[in-house]
């Protein structure tokens, strides 16, 4: 079963917040504020905060510049999963992915059904991974962000999670980068 693991020390990751809206301003982004308390109550730091429009091009654009910045190892985006026309956050997260991690949106998917219900179906969040940095997608409501970041992202960006945890692995995401 999973546990926190004492003998090993705690490592704190960088993490990048992008809030995807056409409505909100930093006045009212309850999902970024969300998830920036926390990140910062579990020891990470913010690297980088910003809000974009609903428009794919310009969220991959956002995704692909953090994903270059050595400073960032996780990008954790909040709203645009839904299913509306305007909804297109996955679609630009996975423009940028180069390999998705399929059991984060089926995991995400089984945690809202116990909060939600059948209304989980709604919700396309997704993980993947690009240029050595995590990516996840998160619906834009601050319970959905917190949900995904309770029982999910807390233990898995804890490089003191056993049996195994993100952080761990970190090192090695972009090995076929350095290859000869």
């Amino acid at each position: 079963m999973s546990r926190i693991d004492d003998t090993r020390d705690f490592i704190p990751v960088r993490i990048a917040i992008l809030t995807v809206s056409d409505t909100r301003s930093a006045a009212d982004d309850r999902s970024g504020n969300t998830l920036a308390d926390l990140i910062e109550t579990a020891g990470h730091s913010i690297a980088a905060r910003t809000i974009l429009p609903d428009e794919r091009a310009q969220i991959a654009d956002q995704l692909r510049a953090w994903c270059a910045n050595d400073a960032i190892d996780v990008v954790i985006s909040t709203g645009g999963t839904g299913l509306t026309g305007r909804d297109v956050t996955v679609e630009a997260h996975r423009d940028v992915y180069e390999k998705e991690i399929d059991a984060f949106g089926t995991v995400f998917t089984h945690v809202s059904m116990a909060k939600i219900g059948t209304s989980a179906v709604q919700s396309r969040a997704t993980g993947g991974v690009a240029n050595g940095t995590y990516l996840f997608a998160l619906p834009g409501s601050p319970g959905a962000c917190k949900d995904a970041w309770d029982e999910i992202l807390v233990k898995q960006l804890d490089y003191r999670h056993r049996p195994c945890n993100f952080v761990e692995i970190m090192p090695r995401l972009d090995e076929h980068l350095r290859r000869k």
